[in-house]
């Protein structure tokens, strides 16, 4: 089902869908880079940058660790993409001298997946977006600070067929709606529509 926006967007916000069939081919060092370049470029407080990258490939010496990483059924799918990249954020940053807890780390690396995943679908690469794998696991294995909260990890790939995907997962595989806005956007209390157009159109 195509997706169609209530209101005037960029195509590439309707465009951004989180597949789980990929083709595994090879990712080029040209779209990595360019996809953390933008998000090297995302918003945070202070501009503190909390996020951090790790980077298996398909293939390479940490690809078969970091797929062991994930639940068994997000393996099935996962394991045929591009590359897995475990997302971090810095838990603390240093203002006026002074090291403090940043209450924005996991909503600034928010931002900065954003970009990188949007980077990724402008050069014709999709990602998706996991939180079900073993983030002790991860810490202990790929040696990460305690100072630094394990966020995600994300497979990146060109777009498979259909029939190349586990059987499990082919009926979902399609693009999802999201609700209205009047669902989402409250005009200074929750629960109150911000705007006449989405409560009447509701």
């Amino acid at each position: 089902m195509a997706r169609e926006a209530a209101h005037p967007v960029e195509p590439l916000f309707l465009d951004r869908w989180s597949p789980r069939s990929f083709t595994g081919e090879p990712v080029p060092d040209t779209v990595l880079l360019s996809a953390f370049e933008a998000a090297r470029w995302a918003p945070s407080a202070l501009n503190a940058q909390p996020w951090r990258f790790l980077v298996a490939r398909h293939g390479d010496a940490h690809w078969e660790e970091f797929v062991g990483l994930l639940m068994p059924r997000n393996a099935l799918w996962a394991g045929k993409a591009s590359a897995l990249i475990l997302i971090l954020s810095e838990l603390r940053i240093e203002r006026r001298g002074e090291v403090v807890d940043n209450i924005s780390h996991s909503f600034d690396s928010g931002a900065a997946w954003t970009n990188f995943a949007h980077q990724a679908l402008l050069l014709g690469w999709h990602t998706h977006g996991i939180g079900g794998f073993d983030r002790q696991a991860a810490r202990e294995r790929l040696e990460i600070p305690e100072d630094f909260t394990i966020e995600a990890i994300v497979a990146i790939g060109r777009l498979g067929s259909l029939d190349t995907l586990h059987p499990e997962f082919q009926a979902a595989e399609s693009p999802n709606g999201r609700r209205p806005l009047d669902q989402t956007v409250f005009a200074g209390r929750f629960g109150k529509p911000a705007f006449v157009s989405e409560r009447n159109a509701a």
